[in-house]
C-alpha cells in the first residue's frame, strides 16, 4: 500500500509541477526510474529548422525524407515538390510504408517534417522521436510566405 501511495503522490506532484511549468528535477526525486526516464524523453527538443536550411533541403531530393504533415485536402491544394503527404494525426501508424517495417527501418534517415506554420511538423517530430527516429526535423515557417518568396511549389 505504501508504494502505491508514494506513487500517486509523485504522480499528482508531477502534474502541479508540469501545470504549474516548476522544472522536472525539481519532483522528479521521488520518481521510480522508469518513470524518470520516460518523463526525460517526452522532454527532449525538437530540432527544427527555417525556410533558408528547407530550401536548401527541397533544392537536393533524396538527401531527406520530406513529409508534409497537413491533411490531404490542404496538400492537394499545394504543396512543396518531393513531400509526400502523412497527416499527423496518422503518422505513427503511416511512417512504416516509407521507411519500412519498425524491425528494418532506419531510425536514422533525416527526415523533415513541414505543415501550414511549424505547428503540426513539431508535434510530428515529437511522435517520430518517441518511435525512435533520431535525425527529424520540423520546419518552422508559414507555407504562404515561402510560396510569396518564389519557392518551388506544386498545385
Amino acid at each position: 500500500m505504501k508504494t502505491i501511495t508514494t506513487l500517486a503522490v509523485c504522480f499528482v506532484s508531477a502534474l502541479i509541477s508540469l501545470s504549474l511549468s516548476i522544472p522536472f528535477h525539481a519532483f522528479a526525486q521521488g520518481l521510480p526510474p522508469a518513470s524518470k526516464q520516460k518523463i526525460e524523453a517526452t522532454q527532449k527538443p525538437v530540432r527544427t529548422i527555417g525556410m533558408e536550411d528547407y530550401r536548401k533541403i527541397v533544392e537536393h531530393p533524396g538527401e531527406a525524407l520530406i513529409i508534409d504533415v497537413r491533411e490531404p485536402q490542404e496538400y492537394a491544394a499545394g504543396h512543396v515538390p518531393g513531400a509526400i503527404n502523412i497527416p499527423r494525426g496518422v503518422i505513427d501508424s503511416q511512417i512504416w510504408n516509407h521507411v519500412g517495417s519498425s524491425e528494418k527501418a532506419n531510425l536514422e534517415r533525416p527526415i523533415v517534417l513541414q505543415c501550414q506554420s511549424g505547428r503540426r511538423a513539431t508535434l510530428a517530430a515529437q511522435t517520430l522521436g518517441e518511435l525512435g527516429f533520431t535525425q527529424t526535423s520540423a520546419v518552422i515557417m508559414n507555407l504562404d510566405d515561402w510560396k510569396t518568396s518564389g519557392n518551388p511549389f506544386v498545385k
